[in-house]
């Protein structure tokens, strides 16, 4: 392969915390791998401004939740989209980097393709068309030549249906194994009581559905097994609601806050009740039996089965590729039934059993011990690039 140009110039799009994180992991291993120069150019935040990119305005400007909040900003939002793609077609990168916020970064995507179809653009995180809205990937080629994908089974998704190369780079959590799984096991709580590790979710509305309910799956829980040392990992913004319900519950619970009592929750845990999510993938890696509930408004579930089309909603289950963790759906999402689960999986058995074995094979699906994903994706972003100029397509 040719070298790079130097300056390498890389145009970077973000407009989260957690795309500011990965833009920054990403910055930082192009510089490494680099042969010349990097220059970066986009919009992030103070992490990705921490490794040198120049930011046309903060990141934090695209960060709206909601339609009620995204209405009254969208003049100032097209005059940002506007300002984005003039300042990209004056100053055209190598490579533009699309990483989050599909709805503002598309369009640059398509506005740039449009006048300058020689700039190479990649996304960064695979957009989940795997769980709905799939006749989208053949479209995604036009304007899109390269996928960074998150999950392993995504590649032969992508490519199955006709869309960008992808390529498999690997999940930001598989770095923090070391900090979430127990050398020994775990899940022995104070006084040889089985630690029991909920869940409920990062959004108000999933507390609002499932905090009633998981407080009597707990309690029936308690019924099979005996006492129980109950712990709740609770997202900032919502910890003083989440503490309020469980003060409710007829059980003790500890509160958990921050990232470290998460982690150390997570190497005691004996099993764990959840609300769907990543938070599935994180129990898995961490090696912990878990069951898995949603509930949303009827309403919103209609549209949700008519839209999603996998057989499961566990991303655990979709990333090992076979249904091993039990899934509790809307009018499933019973105490009775989800305690049941729950004491077999404390108790030990075949059910707790299979999870186990498949859990440990995600090492391998994963790529866990063969570099950091901010690495590979580095090394993605190159070589496509060389590959590209070398065969001008």
């Amino acid at each position: 392969m040719r070298p790079l140009p130097d300056p390498f110039r890389v145009f970077l799009a973000s407009g989260e915390s957690s795309g500011d994180g990965l833009g920054a992991g990403l910055m930082r291993h192009l510089r490494q791998q680099a042969t010349g120069d990097v220059l970066f150019t986009g919009i992030g935040g103070p992490l990705m401004e921490s490794e040198g990119l120049h930011s046309l305005f903060p990141s934090s400007e695209l960060a709206i939740i909601g339609p009620t909040a995204v209405v009254p900003r969208l003049p100032h939002l097209w005059r940002r989209l506007k300002q984005s793609v003039r300042f990209i077609l004056d100053n055209p990168p190598d490579v533009l980097v699309l990483i989050d916020c599909p709805e503002f970064t598309q369009r640059i995507a398509r506005r740039v393709r449009r006048v300058r179809p020689d700039i190479m653009i990649i996304k960064y995180v695979a957009p989940q068309a795997w769980a709905w809205r799939a006749g989208r990937v053949p479209r995604m080629r036009a304007h899109l030549d390269h996928i960074m994908a998150f999950l392993p089974f995504e590649p032969e998704f992508y490519a199955r249906l006709n869309g960008p190369e992808t390529t498999y780079v690997g999940h930001p959590m598989i770095e923090k194994v070391g900090l979430m799984r127990a050398p020994d096991g775990g899940g022995t709580g104070a006084g040889d009581r089985p630690v029991l590790l909920i869940l409920p979710g990062s959004r108000r509305s999933e507390i609002d559905h499932l905090m009633g309910i998981f407080g009597e799956t707990v309690k029936q829980v308690s019924v099979h097994t005996g006492p129980l040392e109950v712990l709740i990992p609770a997202v900032a913004h919502l910890e003083a609601d989440i503490t309020k319900r469980a003060a409710a519950w007829p059980v003790p619970v500890t509160i958990l806050r921050g990232e470290d009592e998460k982690w150390q929750g997570f190497r005691r845990a004996r099993a764990a009740l959840a609300a769907s999510g990543t938070v599935s993938l994180e129990l898995a890696l961490a090696r912990v039996p878990m069951v898995i509930a949603y509930k949303v408004e009827p309403w919103s579930a209609i549209i949700m089965r008519r839209l999603i089309k996998t057989s499961t909603v566990v991303l655990a289950n979709l990333v090992i590729g076979r249904n091993v963790v039990p899934e509790f759906l809307q009018e499933r999402a019973r105490p009775d039934l989800m305690a049941a689960a729950l004491a077999e999986l404390i108790a030990g058995g075949p059910a707790r059993d299979a999870q186990l074995a498949a859990f440990a094979g995600l090492d391998h699906l994963m790529g866990i011990g063969t570099g950091s994903p901010s690495e590979r994706a580095a090394r993605v972003v190159i070589e496509a690039y060389q590959r590209r100029v070398e065969t001008g397509t």
